[in-house]
């Protein structure tokens, strides 16, 4: 079936919002100009209207009488004086007019006296940053007026200044960082401390715009973001940063907030995230955030270098392989991780040589988070044993082809104890926490284009995804839910994003319940009967069984174990009631095999004779014996002797087996019948 295109309005409807929008506020301002008189107006006999009521209210009762009669007799003398309704009718419109008229002060047209000296302190600070004393007509001078420099400016309730247009002059070094840095920390001491700036630089019109950035907002809960997989939310930042907004829940009330998304999978050009902070700043939060997020479409690998518990409420969870806290399970974990990676990169491969997809286990992303592994690396250098960051060198180098993300967090101080490999590959970065212009450079790798402040709440910080620019960044507010400090709100939104918990904690299976196992019951018993063997394997039993007989005339030895007893059972041990005789007896299973064993030993001292003329297999012991006798003349077959006392070798039947139903195993022997020694001879010659 041919696909039908989608309407204009719906496959490009951001736009026809937009441009219809934009028509309807041209079309409002249009009309407001053209009804502009009659709006005046009808606001202005609203206005008589509420003073003539307002009169009428306030006159006594006994005086209301008189006033009607006058304005009654005032009606009057108008309408007989000619052109009278005319001219009250111009003379109200004119009234009304008056009355309506706008009453808004006009804004005064420069700064007051507090504005103006702040823009002073401002320009005097400038002077000898945009001063050159070969400028024949300068821009910035001491004692000069600051009106040509600052062409727009604003100030906030408490006075302070808010935004800022500040012109420079061409000569300046605009294009060097640390010209920029100096100026923006003047600007910063001048304006006031405690606040983020923002600062936009026009290199072409040799502009400096700077805006005094609100707060972000820290009440946004963890809940279940609108993204693609393959997308995951860091956080939130400003928006005039970002050209997206995803809708958000806060109670009752929707809101869209521009996110700062990171993209992972086959096609990221940053596939690894490196989080970075001090303690208390939310690092574990970020993660515990990323791993929510990562549980929908994957599957989870989690190393807690810090064993604090902050990711016990995955533990058992469904998606979530293991949550390590010791270093010999974090190197177990990890050694594990990079042979999974080597494994789907070699089955990724030989499915491309052969010109087919990829198989369905290499499809399923496999996320590696590591919560500071610079503790285990002390750890292991003690004990003499591996650094468990060495394992991650092929994850992190051959990862986003096997769909294998790896998260490091760590604290800002450990960045020299991170290998090489973690961070040269990690190219998405995330600084939480208060922290000085060049570690953000540092670590970032660019400047941020707002101004740090010393006091931050939890979760606010920087992000910058491989090249592209630095964002303000808030986290999602995602804590424990097992912290007593967790509000009732916060833990309730984390524990309705864990999914099941499948596994318990030890890992090892839940046991079946009771019910289950009563429905089940005891396994049947099997009656089938058991082939015999014949030819050499029936004349090897034959001997074996001799060696038991034998065995039973020199003295007892082990039998089998009876049921309920600890110690084995003896030939001397064997109970002959008859009972038991007549129950073996009368099965048919041991009729039947006594006389397979029967018709196999006959045939197989037919074939011993033939080998060995003169010996019989089953007498073979006592014949060897008469032949190595030097007494005797002619060799004779001799007679097996079998005690009285001694019964026949029987397989041993439990006490609760009836006597029409047995287990006959593979390795007992039946009871068979004792052939006499002149058959045997008989049979020989």
């Amino acid at each position: 079936m041919a696909r039908r295109p989608l309407p204009r309005i719906l496959s490009n409807g951001g736009a026809q919002l937009a441009r219809s929008r934009e028509l309807a506020r041209t079309a409002a301002d249009g009309a407001t100009d053209v009804l502009q008189p009659l709006i005046t107006i009808a606001r202005g006999l609203r206005r008589l209207a509420a003073a003539a009521r307002r009169r009428w209210t306030e006159t006594p009762k006994d005086r209301r009488g008189a006033l009607l009669f006058l304005v009654a007799s005032v009606v009057l003398v108008v309408a007989l004086v000619p052109y009278g309704p005319l001219l009250a009718v111009v003379s109200l419109m004119a009234a009304a007019a008056w009355q309506g008229r706008d009453r808004t002060p006009a804004a005064p047209e420069g700064p007051d006296t507090a504005g103006a000296g702040r823009l002073q302190s401002l320009y005097e600070a400038l002077v000898p940053y945009f001063q050159l004393a070969e400028d024949p007509d300068p821009l910035y001078s001491h004692g000069g007026a600051w009106e040509g420099a600052f062409p727009a400016y604003g100030f906030d309730d408490g006075g302070r200044v808010s935004h800022l247009v500040i012109r420079y002059p061409a000569h300046f070094r605009d294009g060097e960082a640390d010209t920029r840095a100096r100026i923006e920390h003047l600007l910063t001491a001048k304006s006031g401390r405690g606040r983020e700036y923002h600062f936009e630089w026009d290199e072409e019109a040799n502009h400096l715009t700077v805006d005094v950035l609100p707060a972000l907002p820290t009440d946004i809960a963890a809940q279940r973001f609108v993204t693609a997989p393959g997308e995951t939310v860091l956080g939130f930042t400003d928006p005039t940063r970002v050209q997206r907004t995803l809708p958000l829940t806060h109670g009752a009330e929707r809101r869209d907030v521009p996110p700062v998304v990171w993209r992972t999978g086959i096609r990221s050009t940053e596939p690894h995230l490196l989080v970075l902070g001090q303690p208390g700043t939310g690092t574990s939060t970020l993660l515990r955030s990323v791993a929510l997020q990562a549980l929908h479409h994957g599957d989870l690998l989690i190393v807690d270098g810090g064993g604090t518990g902050e990711y016990a409420c995955l533990v058992g969870r469904d998606g979530v392989l293991a949550v390590e806290c010791g270093l010999t399970g974090a190197l177990t974990s990890l050694e594990w991780a990079a042979a999974e990676t080597e494994r789907r990169l070699i089955s990724v491969n030989r499915a491309r040589q052969e010109g087919l997809a990829a198989p369905d286990d290499t499809r399923r992303p496999l996320w590696v988070f590591l919560d500071r592994p610079t503790a285990f690396t002390h750890l292991a250098g003690t004990d003499g044993r591996r650094d468990p960051q060495t394992l991650l060198q092929v994850p992190l180098r051959h990862g986003r082809a096997a769909n294998v993300t790896v998260v490091v967090a760590d604290q800002l101080d450990a960045l020299e104890g991170l290998t090489d490999a973690v961070r040269q590959h990690t190219r998405a970065r995330v600084v939480l926490g208060p922290a000085t212009v060049d570690e953000l450079t540092t670590v970032l790798g660019a400047p941020p284009h707002t101004t740090p402040v010393d006091q931050v709440p939890p979760g606010r910080g920087y992000a910058r995804l491989g090249r592209g620019p630095v964002h303000r960044l808030q986290v999602p507010a995602t804590p424990d839910p097992y912290d007593d400090a967790t509000s009732d709100t916060h833990r309730q939104a984390v524990l309705d994003l864990l999914p099941p918990r499948t596994t318990p904690a030890d890992g090892e299976q839940a046991p079946v319940p009771p019910e289950a196992a009563a429905k089940e019951g005891p396994e049947p018993l099997s009656m089938e009967k058991e082939p015999v063997p014949t030819g050499p394997t029936a004349m090897d039993s034959v001997q074996r069984e001799a060696g038991s007989m034998e065995r039973g005339r020199t003295g007892p030895g082990p039998g089998p174990m009876t049921p309920g007893s600890t110690e084995p059972m003896t030939t001397e041990s064997v109970t002959t009631s008859p009972a038991t005789a007549d129950s073996v007896a009368s099965s048919p299973v041991t009729m039947e095999k006594e006389k397979q064993t029967a018709r196999a030993a006959a045939a197989g001292r037919r074939e011993g004779a033939a080998e060995d003329a003169g010996t019989s297999p089953a007498t073979g012991e006592a014949a060897g014996r008469a032949d190595a006798d030097p007494v005797g003349g002619a060799t004779a077959p001799a007679e097996e002797t079998v005690p009285s006392d001694t019964p026949p070798a029987r397989e041993t039947i439990p006490a609760d087996t009836s006597s029409t139903r047995e287990t006959i195993t593979a390795d007992t022997a039946p009871a068979r019948e004792t052939v006499p020694a002149e058959a045997v001879a008989a049979e020989t010659s």
